[in-house]
């Protein structure tokens, strides 16, 4: 009686959250390309943002992080501040 293995492919997230967290910071970004609907698309953007980020870093992390990418994103001038590669420094290397 043999009994049959399966092994699941190891997921590497920490790669993974690092390629979408700089794809997120570069289209927050985006909004300096265009004067006028920059605003416009960060109105948009702000909350969308937000939420990617709540869910990418579950807990406490992610509540704030979310919060702080929605403020940062929804105020004028703040687009540059590159808040999710930030969370993943925090949430990979720093925590750990």
């Amino acid at each position: 009686m043999t009994k049959e293995v399966t092994v699941e492919p190891v997921k590497d997230t920490k790669s993974r959250d690092l390629v979408l967290s700089l794809l997120f910071d570069a289209i927050g970004m985006m909004s300096y390309l265009v004067p006028f609907l920059g605003a416009i698309t960060d109105v948009i953007w702000a909350p969308i943002a937000g939420l990617i980020m709540l869910r990418m870093y579950k807990g406490t992390v992610g509540a704030a992080a979310g919060f702080i990418v929605f403020v940062e994103e929804i105020l004028p001038g703040l687009d540059f501040i590159p808040t999710f590669t930030l969370t993943w420094i925090y949430t990979y290397i720093i925590k750990k």
